[in-house]
């Protein structure tokens, strides 16, 4: 006779997390259900409401346990490679769907919309980023052009880089870069370096408009900072 599998305990709790899911989408989901939810794509058999609100608790919001890495996620008992696979899926299909969706077109009219652009391109990486977008006159995005590593003279020089807005027939520009702790404060370097430049395009006649630096899930605007 074939023998019975055991139910595991919260068999019955995630079938209904599911359900619910199902039927009317994440209306009524609490953040850690959210969380939970989507630990249980890689947790086969295990309970994983006491994680999820585990990381809700030390994150103290959603978007800032979605937004975690791996790695500060496995600080939390019971989350471990395997079952952070939903998680880590989450992750890299918003990536996915973010770089694609944005149209050649898109209108950088604020800070937070330079943010918004790029925070899903450079937002992440482990490695300093420095992007240059070229922008006309109302603003939309003609080109950006990315490069790797630290932000210092050697990677950012003037000549190439207005070579490249005046190439492009650039009404302005705004230059940004990512922080890999996620911390977006300015250091030094990144003010000398943007003081640098904005000179630099004086002298051409582009104006660079804002320096950008991208955290993990948010920004500092160095004309709203005042260094421009």
């Amino acid at each position: 006779m074939a023998q019975v599998s055991k139910k595991h305990i919260g068999e019955g709790h995630r079938k209904r997390l599911r359900e619910r899911f199902l039927q009317s989408g994440l209306d009524g989901f609490l953040d850690y259900e959210i969380v939970e939810l989507l630990l249980t794509l890689g947790t086969p058999r295990k309970d994983c409401k006491q994680p999820a609100k585990e990381a809700v608790a030390k994150f103290k919001r959603l978007t800032s346990v979605l937004d975690a890495s791996i790695e500060e996620l496995q600080q939390i008992k019971g989350i471990g490679p395997s079952n952070s696979f939903g998680l880590k899926l989450f992750q890299a299909v918003s990536e996915r769907y973010a770089k694609e969706k944005l149209s050649p077109n898109t209108i950088l009219n604020s800070p937070q919309r330079v943010f918004e652009y790029l925070k899903e391109k450079i937002g992440r990486e482990k490695k300093e980023h420095f992007v240059l977008i070229c922008l006309d006159i109302r603003n939309n995005l003609i080109i950006e052009d990315v490069s790797i590593g630290i932000l210092n003279a050697s990677l950012v020089h003037p000549r190439e880089m207005f070579k490249k807005a005046i190439l492009n027939s650039s009404a302005h520009v705004v230059i940004a870069h990512n922080h890999p702790s996620g911390d977006p404060t300015p250091s030094e370097e990144d003010v000398v370096t943007t003081k640098r430049l904005v000179e630099a395009g004086k002298i051409l006649g582009i104006v660079v408009t804002d320096h950008i630096i991208i955290g993990k899930s948010n920004f500092t605007s160095l004309r709203q900072k005042g260094y421009i």
